[in-house]
């Protein structure tokens, strides 16, 4: 793969030409109708052209050469046999993926964190972060004991979460996965949802459910729950336990009280890791009750090796509007 910078034109405009050896490849780089050429272009504010096996990018110098920096990495991945879908095209557009490690991991975890990037493998999926604040709380999930992750809805903090404790179950690293979330929500209660405890608390847990079935096949998620190797409950069940060699997650921590984060750090047990993921801008305690989260992060943040990964509306992989209704938000009320 070439890449050529052509002369400057009358109207200033900077061109570079890559040159692409697999048309076959290429064809999957543009993306069907040429889609990843367009969110390319769109988000670069570049002219992307066709000739050949080449494409030549026309724009400022900066915004040219960062888009041929991205369009080499994607061909890159699909030279390794890997795919490039629109995710994986918002990925390198985000990311800085200069080769920024300096810590030292063993084994498999080493490997996964090669070149700068970090990939979490799962059974069912390789999941990618997608964001740069998404690649250092990865790399924070995996480097600490205990880490917390806190920014606003659609930024990937439980996702990532429950994927690393996949990873690590799967590795050897953990002998059992512990999911838990506070049963509270606004202006609702378990009492009055029909069935028993469990079809009680189960909505609650779903984001939870729906995490681990995208990592693990189904007849496989479910002998290990009934196993007891993974484990999806309230916080409130979580009191009087000591949680050894297990990948502990408490989601939603934003609504848990003071008294139930510190029963909840201090479950952690030999040989484990706890991530507390939330947002402080959806606390649906009681007025007047003090957010265990906000007390966490006011009482810890001195401690060493708990580290604390923060994400903003930058950070949000859903669906673009989601990012600018936080924004939105955040502006109205700054404080949070």
């Amino acid at each position: 793969m070439n890449t050529t910078v052509l002369p400057p034109a009358e109207d200033a405009l900077h061109e570079a030409a890559i040159e692409f050896p697999d048309n076959r490849l290429l064809i999957d780089l543009c993306g069907e109708y040429d889609r990843n050429l367009a969110d390319i272009e769109q988000k670069m504010g570049v002219q992307i052209l066709r000739r050949g096996n080449q494409l030549v990018v026309m724009g400022d110098q900066a915004a040219a050469k960062e888009t041929v920096e991205v369009l080499t990495a994607l061909y890159q991945r699909l030279e390794t046999g890997k795919p490039v879908e629109a995710a994986d095209v918002d990925r390198e557009l985000r990311m800085d993926t200069t080769d920024d490690d300096t810590g030292t991991r063993d084994g498999d975890q080493l490997e996964m964190f090669k070149g700068g990037r970090v990939e979490i493998k799962t059974r069912k999926k390789l999941v990618e972060p997608r964001t740069d604040a998404q690649k250092a709380y990865v790399q924070s999930l995996f480097g600490n004991e205990l880490a917390f992750g806190i920014g606003p809805a659609g930024t990937g903090k439980t996702y990532l979460a429950v994927a690393v404790g996949v990873s690590m179950f799967i590795e050897g690293h953990v002998d059992r996965i512990i999911l838990s979330r506070p049963a509270v929500e606004a202006g609702e209660k378990l009492g009055y949802l029909p069935g028993d405890m469990k079809d009680k608390v189960d909505p609650y847990m779903q984001p939870l459910y729906d995490a681990l079935n995208d990592f693990l096949p189904g007849k496989q998620l479910a002998k290990l729950i009934e196993e007891k190797r993974i484990e999806i409950a309230p916080l409130a069940f979580m009191r009087g336990r000591t949680l050894a060699n297990a990948f502990v997650v408490l989601d939603e921590a934003q609504n848990a009280t003071s008294m139930q984060m510190k029963m909840f750090l201090t479950r952690l047990g030999e040989g484990s890791r706890m991530v507390i993921t939330g947002d402080r801008s959806q606390v649906d305690l009681p007025r007047g009750v003090t957010s265990g989260l906000h007390d966490a992060e006011r009482l810890l943040k001195s401690i060493p090796n708990i580290a604390f990964n923060y994400f903003s509306a930058r950070d949000v992989v859903r669906h673009p509007l989601v990012a600018a209704i936080i924004e939105a938000y955040d502006k109205d009320n700054p404080a949070g």
